[in-house]
């Protein structure tokens, strides 16, 4: 998938050949011929790209190339459209001419439709390993399995990697031009920045037996008090922090209505037209209470379905 249409980290191109897990011939072969992304999770996930090009793109090394991983197993990602197979190993990052180390949040959106889908999927599955490494039924150490596909402990039982379902909305008032509003909302629990209000959509877990429909209406209304309609679904992307499943929506509601806050979720919240958000976008001071406004980052989804709202408009202009 590609195109603007699609969130920055719901792009791929490779084949997960899903059907090679469980070959373990087949895998060994495919080891000595692979191409190897290394992440660190010492390091908050953290993989090599080469910063002397543009865009940038991440550093694969050859299998031959890995360094030394004691009870490491590599994770096969999948094959490339060329044919050869990829995997990820959680390994510390060595030192590599002209590359760096870099978070998928600072680079995923400037990384091509590959290697997005490469790093976002790699990380996914460090991060589940990182926290299964004990089996929740009976409490045994579980072991990596399946090409890094699922865990398994001695008595035989089996996990494979769950992620979590949450929705984000942009809720706005269905107005045109410049000065329709969308409604945006400081988390209570984000850092503070000296001089700066980091907003962004409402978002929220989808709880069990609920639809994500039915979590955009509870979760809107449990933070800001707020009653919407019109939701609509817009797409999706992985955000492996540690692993969730972002399902985008927009959604309307009466700016009018009071807006009544949950201070354990939310510690502003406010209408902005899209003549701000254009200027915040473009790099000039938008005030929200003495401090500059501050969108949510190029690799979010959020922003994404912010540039889905604003549908051009930029201080009038088309």
């Amino acid at each position: 998938m590609s195109g603007e249409a699609t969130p920055p980290l719901a792009r791929s191109t490779l084949d997960r050949a899903a059907h090679r897990r469980t070959d373990p011939e087949w895998l060994a072969r495919a080891w000595s011929q692979a191409r190897v992304l290394l992440l660190d999770s010492t390091n908050e996930g953290r993989a090599l790209v080469r910063a002397d090009v543009t865009p940038p793109v991440l550093v694969l090394l050859g299998s031959d190339d890995v360094p030394p991983t004691a009870g490491v197993a590599p994770m096969f990602l999948g094959v490339e459209p060329d044919g050869v197979p990829v995997f990820a190993v959680d390994a510390p990052l060595p030192a590599v001419p002209g590359a760096r180390a870099a978070h998928l949040r600072e680079v995923g959106h400037l990384l091509g439709d590959r290697d997005a889908g490469l790093f976002t999927t790699a990380l996914a599955l460090v991060n589940w390993h990182l926290r299964h490494r004990y089996s929740s039924a009976s409490g045994h150490r579980t072991e990596v399995d399946e090409a890094g596909w699922s865990r398994i402990d001695p008595d035989g039982d089996r996990i494979w990697p769950r992620t979590d379902p949450a929705m984000i909305v942009l809720v706005h008032d269905g107005q045109p031009g410049p000065d329709g509003r969308c409604l945006l909302g400081n988390n209570a629990t984000w850092p503070g920045v000296p001089g700066e209000r980091r907003f962004s959509c409402l978002a929220g877990y989808v709880e069990p037996g609920e639809s994500a429909e039915a979590a955009v209406l509870r979760e809107v209304h449990e933070e800001v008090g707020v009653p919407v309609e019109g939701i609509a679904y817009v797409g999706s992307q992985a955000w492996p922090f540690p692993g969730s499943l972002m399902l985008g929506f927009l959604a309307t509601a009466d700016p009018e209505h009071p807006v009544r806050l949950d201070p354990a979720e939310i510690a502003y919240a406010r209408w902005f037209t899209r003549r701000e958000i254009g200027a915040a976008l473009a790099g000039r001071t938008v005030d929200v209470g003495g401090a500059r406004l501050v969108l949510p980052p190029p690799s979010s989804i959020a922003l994404f379905l912010i540039h889905r709202w604003l549908d051009g408009w930029v201080d009038g202009e088309r």
